[in-house]
């Protein structure tokens, strides 16, 4: 490296170390894509569970009730989020563009956990001596403590930003409050799948299986993708600050970049894989519509 008026310019060799950098910190982003592409799997077997066996009557309304909820509670999620972009607007006016994107999908993604943590129990009756399944039996435990970490590595980029005067209270609130409310959503909701006795009638289980599986990969995808995105956009606000990239550390900007890309990133892929998880459970006695 070469020193010129108060700045490190990189080599060669420091460049191809940036290069080695910003792909070794895309590592994990592609690692969490793989694991909720694998996680498809999963859903595929808790469906297929579903239609070759032969829900109680019960059983099939429980899935039209379930499928109902989450309509109707995402729906109210959406209209949270076209009221917000209406509020900034009117608020805003032509400064609030930036804002609708992201008001739109804190609106759907509030409305995908609200749906699950408010899921009313099914009616059909319980196992006695009450039973009930390992969490690893629902969702891998890596994308739980994955979500955890994001949550908490998120928050800890605000704290110490906000902390040296980088963000204002409001971004600073904003970019705390988002994340750690929909944390504390996804853990109720894992909570109460994790609680809930199985069904008595053995033909019941695979729906009741199936309906777990689907609220832990919505809850821990939704809290996910609303933690990776607000850490991604600090990141990148960051790694591209000329103040902070005249300071001589020249692999510092470059790891925060490719940081806050590959957040990014990942949170457009766990998305991604996050609606396929919104078709509701069917049954192939009684198809539900979509």
């Amino acid at each position: 490296m070469a020193v010129s008026a108060g700045r490190t310019t990189i080599n060669p060799v420091g460049r191809l170390i940036a290069v080695l950098l910003f792909i070794a910190v895309l590592v994990p982003g592609v690692l969490l894509g793989r694991a909720w592409w694998l996680a498809g799997g999963r859903r595929a077997v808790a469906a297929g569970g579903v239609e070759f066996a032969e829900p109680t009557a019960e059983g099939a309304r429980t899935l039209q009730r379930q499928a109902q909820h989450g309509r109707r509670i995402r729906r109210f999620g959406l209209a949270l989020g076209v009221a917000g972009v209406i509020g900034s607007v009117v608020m805003l006016a032509e400064a609030s563009v930036f804002l609708w994107v992201p008001l739109l999908v804190l609106g759907l993604l509030a409305g995908v956990l609200l749906a699950e943590v408010t899921r009313p129990r099914p009616r059909w009756k319980t196992a006695v001596p009450p039973r009930r399944p390992r969490r690893s039996e629902q969702i891998s435990g890596w994308l739980v403590w994955t979500m955890r970490a994001v949550v908490f590595a998120e928050v800890a980029v605000t704290v110490l930003e906000w902390r040296s005067g980088e963000l204002s209270d409001g971004v600073a609130l904003a970019a705390l409050v988002a994340p750690v409310a929909a944390w504390a959503l996804a853990e109720v909701a894992l909570l109460r799948v994790l609680v809930r006795p199985l069904p008595e009638q053995g033909a019941d289980v695979p729906v009741d299986e199936a309906l777990r599986t689907w609220t832990a990969h919505l809850v821990t995808g939704a809290a996910t993708v609303l933690a990776l995105l607000p850490l991604g956009t600090l990141l990148l606000r960051t790694g591209i600050d000329p103040d902070r990239a005249s300071q001589g550390f020249d692999l510092l900007p470059v790891a925060l970049v490719a940081s806050g890309f590959s957040a990014i990133a990942a949170a457009v892929a766990v998305a991604a894989f996050l609606v396929s998880w919104l078709r509701p459970v069917r049954s192939s006695a009684r198809a539900l519509t979509s």
